[in-house]
């Protein structure tokens, strides 16, 4: 569905993103992580045709976005993070104009924007001014906006972002049901999230791509460290240097209440010795528990410390070598 080929972004003599390549099949739910400054940004609007690439070819539906770029967009629903919207206009009036703009007829356009108000939770304010809406609200009429035309793509940057615990989960929910209808690209700074919605994840880090596949095949081919946790009913003062004197444990942490947080070596699972030392110092077990590394783990490990880079990804633009600034987009 979208293919990306030696995809480079640069901004001056600084490189955003440095001959990527992916593919995301039809039907598949894809997030993409990255730190600061990694190019998940550029990536997004490259992909989405609001960013022309330095070099290499973006196709969506089959269509290249550089050569037939208006059936290439139309294929395409785009969620940026910073929603642009007409804040003197009501949310029915730009839904409607934005549907026009998309070619749908008036009878086709008004039942489709009942259908998108109710799933985006926009009822409520269907005849509100955008201005006077709450960031929540404008990130929801922005989501609106992406699936109107309904897309065989959808391209989602921090689409919960400034929503509340209650609307994170209704929009979760809406995501996984726009999911099973198109195919759906999720970036996200929110790592359970990406957990939750997606079939697959792509780490990006200084403009390469560094390991994809499942959450759960990522962690399994971790080469974290292997953590234990261990809870003690009585706090014990000599327990932690016991169990950091173990074989196979290379670090013990006290998190308080009886709590130890305990790293192994590689391959190795000391948690025998661990009961057999309770059981000789008649210490009480409540949790003697292995946990795999998480999604979090996995991108710690990978991806490099952030450095300053010329490149704002917030605001698209970059300070070339001369002190001026490029648009990004």
């Amino acid at each position: 569905m979208i293919e990306a080929r030696d995809l480079t972004r640069r901004y001056g003599e600084f490189t955003a993103v440095d001959g990527l390549s992916f593919s995301i099949e039809e039907g598949e739910i894809v997030g993409i992580l990255g730190p600061n400054g990694a190019g998940k940004t550029s990536t997004i609007r490259m992909i989405t045709g609001f960013l022309p690439p330095t070099q290499g070819r973006v196709t969506v539906a089959g269509k290249d976005l550089s050569r037939d770029s208006v059936a290439a967009r139309g294929a395409l629903g785009y969620l940026p993070e910073n929603v642009a919207l007409y804040t003197d206009m009501r949310v029915s009036e730009y839904l409607a104009y934005r549907a026009m703009l998309e070619g749908m007829g008036r009878h086709e356009s008004r039942g489709r924007i009942g259908e998108v108000l109710a799933r985006c939770l926009l009822e409520d304010v269907r005849e509100q001014i955008i201005g006077t809406l709450s960031r929540g609200y404008r990130q929801r009429v922005g989501l609106a906006t992406a699936i109107l035309h309904r897309p065989k793509a959808l391209v989602l940057d921090e689409p919960t972002i400034g929503l509340d615990p209650k609307q994170i989960v209704a929009i979760r929910k809406l995501i996984r049901e726009l999911g099973r209808e198109s195919t759906l690209v999720l970036s996200t700074h929110i790592l359970p999230e990406v957990e939750l919605l997606c079939d697959r994840v792509m780490i990006i880090d200084r403009g390469k791509l560094v390991a994809e596949g499942s959450p759960e095949s990522l962690r399994a081919t971790s080469t974290a460290a292997a953590r234990i946790r261990v809870v003690l009913k009585q706090d014990q003062p000599e327990a932690a240097g016991v169990l950091g004197s173990l074989p196979g444990v290379s670090s013990v942490r006290d998190v308080g209440e009886g709590g130890f947080e305990i790293e192994c070596l590689a391959d190795d699972d000391p948690r025998e010795m661990i009961f057999r030392a309770a059981v000789e110092r008649h210490w009480v077990l409540l949790e003697l528990v292995r946990t795999q590394a998480s999604l979090e783990d996995v991108f710690v490990r990978l991806t490099t410390q952030e450095v300053e880079s010329p490149l704002d990804v917030d605001s698209g633009r970059a300070e070339l070598s001369d002190g001026t600034e490029e648009v990004a987009s």
